[in-house]
């Protein structure tokens, strides 16, 4: 981070516990402070593209006369708060001659290939025409990712969203000052990590849950949003937004939280969009053989080296795979369901007609649908 122009296009987050305050009410004082840091970085020439929660706890500022934590009242919520999240943001970013355009987006939107290009399209028209995108999960839709299968407070979104318009860094705001040793809030002797080089199982044991009441997210989140991004090519940072111009500092070489290096170079889109897979709840974890099959001999996948199949997705999903020592090495496009999976695993294809009635090929994943990561 010590060239001033190395990143021309970037993928801000700020979390819910720095847009609202502890009544629930929108924190216009932040919001203002990071609409003037934006700005300034938009007459540098940076593409900004901004993901933004809020807007539920802003609907309890509209809506104060009930306390329902069910999802169809979170739906309402989102709903009132949403137009009111974009209203001041509007308002902040034309006081500055700058115009904002509103994008509601569900992780079932990536998992589609012609919605994902869709999207990416539409953001990218949007960011050649000078606006600033904002982002937020559609609550009011998105009722799976409400049952438990969130962004994580927008955390994951942001990532999938660096990883759709190929952004060179995602900088995710919070109220934590980036990735420490133990809990800061609980533990003291807690030391700011401030590079990770890789996101093992060493590192993500550190992680943890929101400590704040609002945000849905936490530090595990957060590190699974930098996993994805920095496997797409996008440089991560995971800092306090507490600081003053801390966007201005950070482009300016300063350290601050912690930062994830990219792991690869830019891939190409159709490899992209594969990655964001990532945050799919398919997982498919195989053996040794398999795992040298395909890493050492660029071998598709096949049903006899599966040993486990975790999640429930269809054909046509893209799906994890994890090797022997559950590390995640892969993402493909299955050809089989994960009920198919199970029922075929550990035999070969000649046995598929007879425990399935019917048979797709003997690939699992074809190698040209799959991207090693």
């Amino acid at each position: 981070m010590n060239s001033k122009n190395k990143y021309k296009r970037i993928v801000i987050k700020a979390g819910t516990a720095l847009i609202t305050d502890k009544s629930g009410s929108l924190n216009l004082e932040f919001m203002e402070d990071l609409v003037e840091e934006i700005s300034v970085l938009k007459n540098q020439g940076i593409e900004v593209l901004l993901v933004s929660s809020g807007a539920v706890a802003a609907g309890r500022a509209v809506i104060r006369n009930f306390d329902k934590k069910n999802v169809p009242f979170r739906q309402v919520l989102a709903a009132a708060g949403q137009g009111r999240l974009i209203h001041v943001y509007g308002e902040f970013f034309s006081n500055r001659g700058l115009s904002v355009a509103q994008a509601l987006l569900t992780r079932s939107d990536f998992s589609v290939r012609e919605k994902y290009l869709n999207i990416r399209n539409t953001l990218l028209s949007l960011i050649d025409l000078n606006l600033i995108p904002i982002i937020n999960e559609n609550d009011v839709v998105a009722v799976d990712e409400l049952h438990g299968e969130t962004f994580g407070d927008n955390d994951t979104l942001s990532a999938m969203v660096a990883n759709l318009i190929d952004a060179d860094l995602l900088i995710m705001l919070g109220v934590v000052g980036g990735l420490y040793t133990s809990d800061p809030n609980l533990d003291s002797s807690a030391v700011l990590v401030e590079n990770v080089v890789k996101i093992d199982q060493d590192i993500e044991s550190m992680g943890g849950d929101s400590f704040d009441t609002q945000g849905r997210g936490g530090m595990i989140t957060k590190l699974n949003a930098a996993k994805l991004a920095t496997k797409s090519g996008t440089d991560t940072i995971i800092t306090s937004g507490l600081q003053k111009n801390v966007l201005s500092k950070l482009l300016l070489g300063s350290k601050s939280g912690t930062f994830f290096p990219a792991s690869v170079n830019k891939i190409e889109s159709r490899k992209r969009w594969m990655i964001s897979g990532l945050s799919n709840s398919g997982q498919l974890t195989i053996d040794e053989g398999a795992l040298i099959a395909i890493r050492e001999n660029s071998g598709s996948l096949l049903s006899v080296g599966i040993k486990n199949v975790n999640g429930s997705f269809n054909r046509g999903d893209i799906v994890s795979i994890v090797g022997p020592n559950l590390d995640s090495f892969a993402v493909g496009i299955t050809d089989y369901d994960s009920e198919d999976i199970i029922k075929i695993m550990g035999n070969r294809s000649e046995k598929f007609d007879q425990l399935l009635g019917y048979n797709y090929g003997e690939e699992i994943i074809h190698r040209n649908n799959m991207v090693l990561i």
